[in-house]
């Protein structure tokens, strides 16, 4: 059936978080679709939550560091061709805060790693989407809004 015409047809609401510190991105290696793929730390909104709420939660679920949101780098809507889901994705960029090396990491989460931005190029077919490393061209581009553009 074709998405287009399908009426029950909904976008996935996602987040995601650009997390610098000293030149390395905060990144997932996490098991999706059968292999280990590389990832912000990133997930789906929950009822009664904020896109903003749902940032900080995945970001600590994910990598067990707590985060303070900045701004908002982008909004983009991603089609996936394995699933056939297309994503909304809300993109903040953050300062880390403090760390919890004793916190259990999502399911399906190997571990939390930081990656200079050369080290993600020489990475890109470990990535997950397309959108982890073009998001992190758009920040370090200068694409950085108020929290206030998405409430």
């Amino acid at each position: 059936m074709d998405h287009r015409t399908n009426s029950l047809w909904q976008p996935h609401v996602t987040v995601a978080t650009i997390v610098e510190h000293n030149g390395k991105y905060l990144l997932v290696e996490e098991r999706a679709e059968g292999k280990m793929v590389l990832n912000q730390p990133a997930g789906h909104l929950d009822e009664n939550e904020s896109l903003q709420q749902a940032a900080v939660r995945e970001t600590l679920e994910e990598t067990a560091w707590t985060v303070v949101l900045k701004g908002v780098v982008g909004i983009a809507l991603s089609y996936s061709s394995r699933s056939h889901i297309t994503y909304h994705r809300t993109t903040f960029f953050a300062e880390a805060l403090s760390h919890d090396p004793e916190r259990a990491l999502d399911q399906g989460i190997a571990r939390a790693l930081w990656l200079s931005y050369d080290d993600m190029l020489e990475a890109a077919q470990q990535m997950r989407s397309p959108l982890v490393i073009s998001s992190v061209e758009q920040y370090r581009a200068g694409h950085r809004y108020p929290l206030e553009l998405v409430f």
